[in-house]
């Protein structure tokens, strides 16, 4: 009796959701569709350098390009802050600007890659005072 599992037993669902297979591509939520066509977005994008959000180590200066989800003004006691969500297809990280009110240019649904040292909280990564480059919106 072999004890070699067989290849199409074994982990076939997650070989399948893994590889993009034919069944998961139509069983996958809208979400998923969204985040899937977002990564590969921003892997065809052709810029060197750029890491995917769930790759990124905290305390290491990163670069990472996204789909902002979210602006909000944080009003502090004493400074504002402008928080944004970026997304990438693969996680969030959220970007904070200190002392701002808003940055033009910076809205929801825009594309933007940014460039700077992630904390070391890894339930809520975040970018503070990053360098950034708009992209242009798809159209």
């Amino acid at each position: 009796m072999s004890t070699t599992a067989h290849p199409n037993r074994s982990g076939s669902s997650q070989q399948a959701k893994a590889e993009g297979g034919f069944w998961h591509r139509w069983t996958r939520s809208q979400a998923e569709a969204e985040a899937a066509e977002l990564q590969e977005h921003v892997h065809d994008a052709g810029e060197a350098g750029l890491t995917a959000i769930d790759c990124c180590t905290p305390g290491e200066t990163v670069s990472v390009r996204g789909l902002v989800r979210s602006v909000t003004l944080r009003p502090r006691s004493t400074a504002p802050a402008v928080e944004v969500e970026l997304y990438d297809g693969s996680g969030t990280v959220t970007v904070v600007w200190l002392g701002r009110r808003r940055i033009p240019g910076i809205d929801a649904g825009r594309t933007m890659v940014v460039h700077g040292r992630l904390t070391c909280n890894t339930e809520n990564p975040t970018i503070f005072n990053p360098r950034y480059e708009l992209k242009p919106s798809a159209g």
